[in-house]
């Protein structure tokens, strides 16, 4: 006969998380602690923790108990969580009596939890596959805004389609599931959804864990003759193992304590008998049941060979009973001793064995090579902590901690980043690089990431680098729009630009400058004022969280031309000008950038002018006073001839039938002219 145990047996990650906080709490002799509704389901945890002072209180008598909270009092929410209003009561209590809330909702929960939050709405229908009844699915539903509907089965959604009991196809629909419930039937659940309302969105909410232990448990009920199922009747994991189980094995029992096992007939054949544990079931539970097993007769040469031999690849936990230079050796409890040498416990060759080890200390290694002829065990403490990291890389990826390495190298198809004592590989596209883009620019940084799959067979781990930066991008998104008003300042990156203006990054949100205001002078596209990378400080004019649109203002009333005009010029100041165009009534010269003045053409010369263009040219610089200011209008008078001497009038006036020299065409200039402009040259 043989016994299986499965590898995903006993307590999950977030099981044993809230299990352990509980008995921290419970270790402070002087606070009143209380779950609200079982922690965990299972019974026996359940009776050890009020023997450790940790008590249940039900959800409807939650009222009385926060009335009589003080400092002293610590409140846990159980692993399945608890409802928004719940939570709430929670919250107020503490900050009104200073008790202590500690949330031991599952991280897997929590996900769902945020999910719903953000993906639902008023006119949003949500499916939740689940049991109803199940305080997980009633924590779920409370954070749900719009309808809600629950079904437990496929064959339920569909039984309700036929009745019309469902709305019309055109909803948007979202569909998240209980995280113990069945891969595979969620599976047929969403296809159902998806044929019946073309708007919708799924997520695969189901805890990898469970499907990690329902896949196992498939495997074990399909090859062995007897299936032991250890764990609370309340417990949906639990309850989803055994149907499993007992569809492929009808020999399937559900283990609530050792006195549920099964008598083996003594005159059976060999069997093999699978034992697989809800994920609320304590390893002592487990351990109980296999010991119940050993008492009977066919089970004592089994758990023998269990509990005694030792074969090469076993993972085994000895006391230090001798330590030298060269050797330590280990009681491993079995026939054969442990031995540990320099090569197997360290890769330093400097490092001594005396000092890393002393008598009496416990130690974890692997056996390498077994010798029951001569009772020595070859142990490798290496191996042994590459399965402990092994182990963290594994939790890391249930818990989806947020980790940090260093980027080792560039390989193909992506890179290797180191941490947690492994190396993790990192495929191109959950790096933060554009496709075809160089990885090797990663090489030697320091970056985030999280696991999102491991090889267990070839213990390799894949992680993402995008998914911590996109977590990080809305998280500051989300915080950018919280706080964001009308007329608010930020500093930010030019982005990019376009014939309309140019988009602004203000620290993950972007917003847009138009053309218009980007200066108050006239240009004719954006680059004529800023560039890409270019550093703004700008101003909120206009947003729409809805549409994720944010209009930008530039320009300020403090750069307004003449504004800054107004402030340094006054009539009758001198100022440079530079002529911008020439018209025949007069020229137009800026001042300062943005303000132009008006020379007419009886203000340009002391003599009377044909045109402008007789004197000025378009761009030369020449001095000017301001003879008259029109604020209201915005416009500028100057002259130049009142920085001129007046000439005084000839004594004889020309003849009526001869025009003036200064009148006379440009190309007829009078002969008698050019000797007085020949004297003013010399």
């Amino acid at each position: 006969m043989k016994i299986v145990l499965a590898e995903n047996s006993g307590f999950c990650f977030g099981v044993r998380r809230a299990y352990e906080a509980a008995l921290d709490e419970a270790s402070n002799k002087t606070k009143r602690i209380y779950t609200v509704g079982h922690l965990i389901h299972n019974d026996g945890v359940i009776a050890q923790l009020e023997e450790n002072g940790v008590h249940s209180i039900d959800e409807g008598d939650l009222d009385a108990f926060l009335d009589k909270a003080d400092k002293d009092t610590v409140f846990l929410i159980r692993a399945h969580g608890a409802t928004v209003e719940t939570q709430k009561k929670l919250e107020e209590a503490a900050s009104r009596t200073g008790c202590a809330i500690v949330d031991c909702t599952c991280p897997y929960v929590k996900k769902i939890h945020d999910i719903v939050d953000k993906n639902t709405d008023d006119d949003t229908l949500t499916f939740i596959y689940g049991n109803g009844s199940h305080p997980e699915v009633a924590g779920i539903a409370s954070h749900v805004k719009g309808q809600t509907l629950i079904y437990t089965s496929e064959e339920e959604i569909s039984s309700a389609f036929d009745s019309g009991a469902l709305p019309n196809g055109d909803a948007r629909v979202i569909s998240v599931a209980q995280t113990t419930q069945n891969a595979e039937n969620y599976k047929k659940f969403k296809k159902i959804i998806k044929n019946l309302y073309t708007n919708s969105f799924f997520f695969d909410t189901i805890c990898n864990v469970t499907e990690s232990r329902q896949a196992e448990t498939e495997r074990l009920a399909r090859k062995c003759d007897m299936m032991l199922i250890v764990g609370d009747k309340k417990s949906s994991n639990t309850a989803k193992l055994f149907k499993i189980s007992k569809a492929l094995c009808d020999k399937t029992y559900l283990i609530e304590s050792p006195s549920d096992v099964p008598q083996i007939n003594n005159t059976q054949t060999p069997i093999m008998i699978g034992v697989a544990a809800g994920a609320s079931s304590p390893d002592c539970l487990i351990k109980e049941v296999i010991n119940t097993m050993s008492e009977q007769e066919n089970f004592a040469k089994l758990l023998e060979e269990s509990f005694k031999t030792l074969n090469t690849g076993d993972t085994v936990t000895g006391i230090v009973t001798y330590v030298s230079n060269t050797e330590v050796k280990l009681d491993l409890g079995t026939k054969c001793t442990g031995v540990l040498t320099l090569e197997n416990v360290t890769d330093d060759p400097s490092a001594k064995l005396e000092e890393l080890f002393k008598l009496g200390d416990e130690v974890t290694a692997v056996a390498v090579r077994v010798s029951d002829v001569e009772g020595i065990a070859v142990l490798s403490k290496k191996k042994s902590d590459a399965s402990l990291k092994w182990e963290k890389v594994k939790s890391a990826l249930e818990s989806g901690e947020v980790l940090e390495g260093k980027v080792v190298e560039a390989v193909k198809g992506g890179v290797v980043i180191s941490a947690l004592s492994q190396k993790i590989f990192i495929p191109a596209s959950q790096t933060t690089v554009p496709k075809d883009g160089d990885l090797s620019e990663l090489v030697g940084t320091v970056q985030k990431f999280k696991i999102i799959d491991i090889k267990e067979d070839r213990r390799r781990a894949v992680g993402s680098i995008r998914v911590v930066a996109r977590e990080e991008k809305r998280a500051l998104e989300n915080a950018f729009w919280d706080s964001i008003e009308e007329g608010k300042h930020y500093e930010g990156v030019v982005k990019s630009l376009t014939p309309y203006g140019a988009f602004v990054d203000l620290g993950g949100v972007d917003g847009m400058v138009h053309t218009s205001e980007l200066s108050w002078l006239r240009i004719s596209k954006p680059s004529d004022v800023v560039s890409v990378g270019d550093k703004l400080d700008v101003f909120v004019k206009s947003f729409d969280r809805e549409k994720g649109r944010i209009s930008l203002g530039y320009k300020t009333e403090d750069t307004n031309p003449w504004k800054i005009f107004s402030e340094q010029y006054n009539v009758g100041d001198v100022v440079s000008v530079k002529i911008v165009s020439l018209l025949p009534f007069g020229a137009f010269a800026q001042i300062i950038p943005g303000v132009d003045g008006l020379i007419h053409i009886s203000q340009i010369a002391n003599k009377k002018l044909a045109s402008p263009a007789e004197v000025l040219k378009k761009g030369e610089t020449v001095d000017a006073k301001i003879t008259e200011i029109d604020s209201e209008s915005k416009k500028i008078s100057l002259s130049i001839r009142a920085l001129l001497p007046e000439e005084e009038a000839p004594a004889d006036e020309a003849p009526a039938d001869e025009a003036p020299a200064d009148e006379a065409p440009a190309d007829e200039a009078p002969a008698e002219d050019a000797p007085a402009e020949a004297a003013d040259a010399e």
